[in-house]
């Protein structure tokens, strides 16, 4: 796909078609697939009736893209998360973590779409989200988590 604004991306198409049930099942034939139009306004994609807005394809084409180290830092500051905190929220080591955030390790498909979700939903974060004390705990804070 290329946009109004001169950028371009590979659009995987597969699972909208597949969720579209008998209505899109003539799409996973390649010939009627590759009958694709431009709609005649300019808004979307026509295979005859089926229609997807570009509206609906640029979401798809945002969500099919990797999750960059840049990402996950910008992630992290609009977040306001420690590291400790990202990575428990995340559900991941602070190692693992620490190997995404210096780009040592690609940042994994799933972790990204968490991210992109928490950004999206501000109550994702907020009923996932534990705040942690700085510092370590005092020594009558320790006794009472044994």
């Amino acid at each position: 796909m290329t946009w109004d604004d001169g950028s371009s991306s590979c659009v995987e198409l597969a699972g909208w078609i597949a969720g579209g049930g008998p209505e899109r099942a003539p799409l996973k034939q390649p010939r009627r697939f590759a009958a694709v139009e431009v709609s005649p306004d300019g808004t979307g994609l026509t295979w005859g009736p089926l229609h997807i807005a570009a509206a609906h394809l640029w979401c798809i084409a945002a969500e099919q893209r990797a999750f960059s180290r840049a990402d996950l830092v910008a992630w992290q500051a609009a977040i306001a998360l420690s590291n400790q905190e990202a990575a428990e929220f995340l559900g991941i080591s602070l190692s693992a973590w620490n190997a995404y955030k210096a780009g040592t390790n690609p940042v994994p498909a799933p972790v990204g779409i968490v991210c992109r979700a928490a950004l999206r939903d501000p109550i994702l974060c907020q009923a996932r989200h534990r705040p942690r004390k700085r510092g370590r705990p005092r020594k009558a804070d320790a006794a009472a988590l044994r």
